[in-house]
């Protein structure tokens, strides 16, 4: 084979994925009122259980997310309008070549009156892996809303370890135009011994944030849920957050599942959840 110069690529393939979801009320229901899915992310939508909430499943086709892939999400929650998003399995986020980070940016708006669940799977990193993600929440001031970010450090039942990476990731959160919440992780090198600090991880390899905008919270219930856990929460100007720390990833679900179904008032949790 000739290996010319000529014959040899000079870049590298790249995912590219936008996805943008709008719901609506319609009469005593909530349906889909928007839907745009270009290149690798896509949305499908299961038959709805009893009620009035609308139920979404995004998926990214290109099986995981590479150095330098940019994903697009943004999901619309009209007035008087419930939904519920999950993902179909859990994200992983490969070994990224130097310089190369993948960018993941999701922007969630819910207008007055209505409600929106965030429920996407764990985000898995893989050693050497570079990510960028960002999670901007629009909220009404009387908007309801509940999501979960896992983010679990290497597959422990595999034997694998995050001994480096890059990971930058944001979640902010407005209500009524102000911002309430800002939550913000950096590791940047050596992560496993970051991990290992007690004032980071005090040795945990996975790690999850639930948020909760509610009339009501219940947050003493929640609290007693998550007693066996290594877990915390609170309330700050009208937001509930909760964070959690596990040793492996299979410890960290079991403790979000806890808080979920606390925060849902007992409700089944999406089928994608329960496979």
């Amino acid at each position: 084979m000739d290996a010319s110069p000529g014959l040899i690529a000079d870049h590298h393939q790249r995912a590219r994925g936008e996805l943008r979801l709008a719901f609506k009320r319609r009469g005593d229901a909530s349906v889909l009122d928007v839907l745009r899915q270009d290149g690798c992310l896509k949305a499908r939508f299961p038959r709805p259980d009893l009620g009035d909430w609308a139920d979404a499943v995004t998926l990214n086709s290109a099986g995981g997310i590479a150095g330098g892939d940019v994903l697009e999400t943004c999901v619309t929650v009209g007035a008087g309008a419930a939904a519920t998003v999950a993902a179909q399995a859990a994200e992983r986020v490969y070994r990224a070549l130097p310089g190369a980070a993948a960018r993941v940016s999701t922007t969630l708006r819910v207008a007055a009156g209505a409600a929106l669940e965030w429920l996407p799977q764990e985000t898995i990193l893989f050693d050497r892996c570079a990510l960028r993600r960002t999670v901007d929440i629009d909220l009404a001031e009387d908007a309801r809303f509940l999501g979960v970010e896992s983010l679990v450090f290497g597959r422990t039942a595999m034997g694998e370890e995050v001994e480096t990476a890059r990971l930058h990731d944001r979640i902010g959160l407005r209500r009524g135009g102000r911002l309430v919440l800002h939550d913000a992780i950096r590791l940047d090198g050596p992560v496993a011994r970051l991990l290992d600090r007690a004032a980071i991880g005090g040795g945990a390899r996975a790690v999850a944030t639930l948020i909760q905008v509610a009339p009501v919270l219940p947050l003493e219930a929640l609290r007693e849920a998550l007693a066996g856990f290594e877990a915390g929460a609170s309330v700050v100007e009208g937001v509930l957050v909760a964070r959690i720390v596990a040793p492996t990833g299979a410890m960290l679900r079991d403790a979000v599942v806890t808080g979920l179904n606390i925060l849902r008032g007992g409700r089944t949790l999406p089928r994608v959840w329960l496979c």
